[in-house]
């Protein structure tokens, strides 16, 4: 969608990208969302009157992945230097603990199924790292 409608000078909005939607699905329990402990299973079980069973549940695409051995080195490498600053306001989010636990983990799915394998889970504390630096947030 992004590809083609850019291509086009479109923007495009799906349907869930309604901030009504995510307002909403924000504030509802982990279990409805993960119901029959699946991924989107609030939404699957909402639309499965609605859409054939291959669609309703077919595996979730895995998009963005990245399966290039150097994006996971280099991915890697910067959580190893963020791990090494004391300074870090990531660190009153998350445990440092716990990424170092991510970091040197051989699991190939860490969080989520098949959605975030370990590089992308990182990628995202290190885009959040980015994120706080930039604006200067302070965390008290």
């Amino acid at each position: 969608k992004d590809r083609m409608s850019m291509y086009h000078g479109l923007e495009v909005r799906v349907p869930f990208c309604d901030h009504r939607i995510a307002e909403y699905l924000y504030g509802v329990p982990w279990d409805f969302k993960d119901y029959k402990g699946r991924e989107k299973g609030l939404l699957r079980e909402a639309v499965k009157d609605l859409l054939p069973e291959r669609v309703v549940y077919r595996k979730k695409s895995p998009y963005p992945k990245t399966h290039h051995p150097r994006y996971a080195e280099l991915i890697k490498a910067a959580m190893e230097t963020l791990l090494e600053r004391p300074d870090s306001a990531l660190f009153s989010l998350v445990s440092r603990e716990a990424l170092v636990k991510l970091l040197n983990s051989d699991s190939p799915c860490p969080w989520y199924g098949q959605l975030m394998t370990g590089p992308q889970t990182l990628a995202y504390f290190l885009q959040l790292q980015f994120w706080l630096d930039h604006y200067q947030i302070e965390i008290v």
